[in-house]
């Protein structure tokens, strides 16, 4: 089981109240903080109100009352662009929180979200979900299991086509992408440890690590040929 942090979130909206769920969910010790009634009157009905704080993010004094110097992460997830930015920007050089993230709500700010100002990860949901849906757009059937390294290296799962590149091949002919590690192989139910010379065979599941500019030509080798 991975250890508990301690999570301070400011911005008690949907995206403050979800992500507050989740982490309690997982166990992390978390407090919101939020500055109007009534969000923190919704707030409230869905997490326990021991986690919340009535306040402004932006004050000092509201941040030392939720003990932002005990804090291994702060997630300022509000809906205003400068008010995330003073509150990681608190956060990081005054405070010296370790991890910063910010919520980007507004597209053409995001140069401004960076380590310099105290962000150590900047979270642009439109982005996000754009380049979300030109991956799965353009990588077929392979399906994403989970992001490394701040999603430069993504664990994949994907069948082995009838008509692949690798169908019929060994591992070590199968001229696998250079920064691609292929991690198991499920067939027919069995579990196979990926050998140079096991033979790719086409309804193999296979389970790949693979850095994400390499997404694209590992799925052209899985995927029909053509």
């Amino acid at each position: 089981m991975k250890p508990s942090k301690q999570v301070l979130i400011v911005g008690g909206g949907k995206v403050g109240t979800d992500l507050a769920t989740l982490l309690l969910n997982g166990h992390h010790h978390v407090s919101v903080i939020e500055m109007q009634h009534d969000q923190m009157t919704r707030l409230q009905r869905i997490i326990p109100s021991k986690h919340t704080i009535m306040g402004s993010g932006t004050d000092p004094s509201v941040l030392e009352q939720a003990y932002i110097r005990q804090m291994d992460v702060v997630a300022a997830v509000t809906g205003v662009d400068e008010v995330n930015l003073v509150v990681t920007n608190l956060a990081h050089f005054e405070f010296g929180v370790p991890r910063t993230i910010a919520r980007v709500n507004h597209p053409q700010n995001t140069w401004m979200f960076t380590p310099d100002m105290g962000v150590d990860v900047a979270l642009n949901q439109s982005a996000l979900m754009s380049h979300l849906i030109a991956e799965e757009m353009s990588l077929g059937d392979m399906l994403i299991l989970t992001k490394l390294r701040r999603g430069e290296y993504t664990l994949i799962e994907e069948q082995v086509h009838s008509q692949a590149f690798v169908a019929g091949k060994a591992i070590r002919d199968a001229e696998l992408p250079s920064q691609c590690v292929l991690v198991a192989i499920i067939r027919q139910g069995q579990l196979l440890i990926p050998k140079g010379m096991i033979v790719l065979q086409p309804s193999d599941h296979v389970f790949v690590l693979v850095h994400t500019t390499q997404m694209e030509a590992l799925a052209a080798l899985l995927g029909p040929m053509g």
